[in-house]
């Protein structure tokens, strides 16, 4: 039997991320979680060119890689960020 989805989210929510991560296979290093809208975006951890952004779905992210579900619990306004694919998450809110 498959897991349980973890999100709130349902799998086939936009998220934003980076041809980056999909194309040149970076990893994610940071994730934010916005209180304005919920959205998520799943990002490298260099300052991003808004023409890199991609919208996939959320399941789509989570089959790509799947330490990012340890992040479900992720509250709106706040972020998410490790040192490299195999660091563990530190978490705190979004500032600015």
């Amino acid at each position: 039997m498959a897991d349980p989805w973890p999100f709130a989210d349902p799998p086939d929510v936009a998220v934003i991320t980076l041809r980056q991560v999909f194309q040149e296979g970076k990893p994610v290093l940071h994730v934010t979680h916005d209180e304005e809208d919920g959205c998520w975006q799943f990002l490298t951890g260099e300052i991003p060119e808004i023409s890199q952004g991609i919208v996939v779905c959320l399941q789509h992210m989570i089959e790509h890689d799947p330490t990012l579900a340890a992040l479900a619990d992720l509250p709106l306004g706040w972020q998410a960020w490790r040192a490299d694919r195999d660091a563990e998450w530190e978490r705190g809110p979004h500032e600015g």
